[in-house]
């Protein structure tokens, strides 16, 4: 009796145990497959979906084959509400780190800013700038850095979107060489737009625009400006009675 009694005992046991794991299996499996991200088929590397209002989207990709830092850019634009469905493309130097999507000009208009990055000597950064009107895509010529602006750059450029305005900011070195050092300030530039052209302000101070201080000569005494002045009066004498006898 005790020894069917410990044999159901244990045949319980090791049902319950092997119901466990079998719960525990589909657990972990829903866990992976929600953490992992759906990744680009060849031969595309970048995509990013910007809805900019109720059925209004733009998807940004990148692609190319052979190269990895050239290639191409697309904008597919879906305007779902009224069926239409229109593609701009263009040249892409580099690789795209991001995309930002803005009204700088307040008129009603996105713009799709597309941040690229490439590599020469430095990195540098680069942006295609489009505004959209319904599906009418309109490039904007993005203002270069210029030379006092990139006085000490060597790329490592972060953007950013702030109060309608594009944000550039970037690391300062000691010269724009590669045996340049960074010297621990950063450049920070302010993007507008009006009637479809950039302006660029300059919101920091940093070191390399900073003027050389003017040396000021120290104040004179009330006798040395006497003796000063005494000497100026020879001087003058002496230079009269010179041009006295010349003509003489």
């Amino acid at each position: 009796m005790n020894a069917k009694y410990n044999y159901f005992i244990a045949a319980c046991c090791t049902l319950v145990v092997a119901c466990g794991s079998d719960e525990k299996k589909p657990t972990n499996i829903s866990s992976v497959v929600a953490t992992a991200k759906p990744s680009l088929m060849e031969p595309f590397r970048f995509h990013k979906a910007i809805e900019v209002a109720p059925g209004q989207t733009y998807d940004v990709v990148s692609w190319g084959r052979g190269s990895k830092s050239a290639g191409a850019y697309a904008i597919l634009h879906s305007d779902s509400a009224n069926i239409k469905y229109t593609t701009t493309t263009g040249d892409l130097d580099g690789n795209i780190t991001d995309v930002y999507n803005a009204d700088m000009d307040l008129d009603g208009n996105p713009e799709i800013l597309i941040q690229s990055k490439g590599k020469d000597t430095v990195n540098y950064a680069k942006v295609y700038a489009f505004e959209f009107n319904n599906n009418d895509a309109n490039k904007l010529d993005f203002p270069r850095l210029t030379s006092s602006q990139r006085k000490g750059y060597r790329g490592n450029d972060n953007f950013y979107i702030k109060e309608g305005k594009l944000i550039r900011e970037f690391p300062i070195y000691s010269s724009n060489d590669s045996t340049a050092t960074q010297t621990g300030a950063k450049r920070l530039l302010e993007y507008s737009l009006h009637g479809n052209d950039f302006t660029v302000k300059q919101l920091s101070k940093d070191s390399t625009s900073v003027a050389a201080p003017v040396k000021q000569e120290a104040k004179k005494t009330e006798p040395e400006r006497k003796q000063t002045s005494a000497k100026k009066s020879s001087r003058k004498k002496s230079e009269t009675k010179k041009r006295r006898h010349r003509r003489r």
